[in-house]
């Protein structure tokens, strides 16, 4: 990351991000279709009103391990070899507590948090036992998660891929036998995440544990040491808060949603599926910005980061661009692999033609974002994507919408907001990289 070109690394190295970023989601949906086609509506929106809560609470500790790439990045750029061991045990223990108590959480405030949400009663019951399922994965999430972020920050960006691609083919096939066969319906799916998500965490550790000796995982080894700790908060909590903020935005934009009925939650809830695709192709970019940024600014390599910013966004805003134009030109297709109901499609077109066709303008705020992160900047772009995405979101939705309660209007202020908080975030970077590439800090 250091010497050399570039761009070939940085596409080889975001390939596989996205690669697993895509898969990842994909199997997501795999949940969704199999109950849309197998069950019915409303199985299918008991599971798509989950999606908006599972993020608003795992986003948080998943932010940190934003933290936990650029702690070891850093580590490696600065030459810091012989530390490392200790920030892999700090940051698989962080993994592994975080999961236990957001799983207690999540159990426990399953039923408020619905009910807050205001699902509808006739999704209720399922919503809540797919949800409390659901949290019994989180500690298995997150390791795998943590893993992939120290297994990222030396380059490696492949073999979490095989992880997740492993326990994708094992989340589908478990999807078919629980729902089809054994007709669990919502519980199935549920117990399926779980079982896919504990065999990728697994495997990830078994990664960690067969690593150099610098990057070796010993489990008997495992502590929290204060400094990493402190160093994953600083790049992390805002990162995780600013996911946090912006999942809370999307919830309350849910109820909105559910204010529509089941039909338009499950139309909805698959055709967000499409901008997920997208949102991998960026998210990758933006990380592999991260990464690359933060080695060859601890290197005090300048050029090379400005370098790092252009390949990222050209790459990242053209690959999502190439995405929307596929799944746009072929949305009647791709949305009947998750259903045949007439009132749910129709309800998918309408998010499809009023939101996710300007989906590529996220690339503006997330890869610039990720650029002033590797700089050690975490605070200012979370600072400006809870004012820019998410206040804007919840001021639009209890005053514009409220007037014009349509389900067209409510998506058009997914556009709105991106225009917006990636106009503020890219003044940001070109304004901090001036100066800290002028001081020399």
């Amino acid at each position: 990351m250091l010497e050399g070109s570039l761009a070939d690394k940085m596409v080889l190295f975001a390939l596989p991000l996205a690669a697993s970023s895509v898969l990842q989601q994909l199997f997501n949906a795999a949940d969704l279709a199999v109950v849309g086609r197998f069950a019915s509506a409303q199985a299918m929106a008991a599971v798509g009103s989950n999606t908006a809560v599972v993020n608003l609470i795992i986003s948080l500790f998943v932010g940190l391990s934003v933290g936990a790439n650029v702690v070891i990045a850093s580590l490696i750029g600065a030459g810091h070899r012989e530390r490392i061991n200790q920030a892999v045990h700090t940051i698989v223990a962080v993994a592994f507590i975080a999961g236990i108590l957001l799983t207690g959480l999540g159990i426990l405030l399953t039923p408020p948090i619905l009910r807050l949400m205001a699902a509808p009663k006739e999704v209720m019951d399922l919503a809540i036992i797919y949800l409390r399922v659901y949290f019994l994965a989180m500690p298995a999430i997150l390791v795998y998660n943590y893993g992939s972020a120290i297994l990222r920050s030396k380059g490696d960006s492949r073999r979490p891929l095989i992880a997740l691609s492993a326990s994708g083919v094992i989340n589908i096939l478990l999807n078919l036998l629980l729902v089809i066969v054994f007709h669990l319906h919502v519980i199935g799916v549920a117990a399926a995440t779980v079982a896919s998500n504990v065999f990728a965490a697994g495997l990830t550790l078994h990664f960690l544990m067969t690593e150099d000796v610098t990057f070796r995982l010993d489990i008997k080894k495992l502590s929290i040491q204060e400094n990493y700790l402190i160093q994953m908060m600083q790049i992390g909590l805002p990162a995780g808060l600013q996911g946090m903020v912006f999942s809370l935005s999307n919830v309350v934009i849910q109820s909105a949603v559910n204010s529509f009925g089941a039909d338009a939650i499950a139309g909805a809830t698959a055709t967000a599926n499409f901008d997920f695709v997208s949102y991998c192709v960026i998210s990758a970019f933006a990380q592999t910005a991260v990464t690359f940024t933060s080695q060859n600014f601890s290197a005090g390599k300048y050029d090379r980061c400005k370098k790092v910013f252009r390949i990222s966004m050209f790459c990242g805003i053209g690959c999502s661009a190439l995405c929307v134009t596929v799944l746009t030109l072929l949305r009647y297709q791709f949305i009947h692999i998750f259903t045949t109901d007439e009132n749910v499609i129709y309800y998918g077109m309408v998010r499809v033609m009023h939101c996710f066709i300007f989906h590529y303008l996220v690339g503006t705020y997330e890869i610039s974002g990720g650029c002033l992160r590797g700089m050690n900047r975490s605070l200012l772009p979370a600072v400006i994507s809870i004012l820019g995405t998410c206040g804007l979101r919840l001021i639009y939705v209890f005053t514009y919408f409220r007037g014009v309660h349509t389900f067209e209007a409510l998506f058009h202020v997914y556009p709105i907001s991106w225009v917006f908080t990636g106009t503020l975030t890219l003044t940001a970077y070109f304004t901090v990289r001036r100066r800290l590439f002028k001081s020399g800090i």
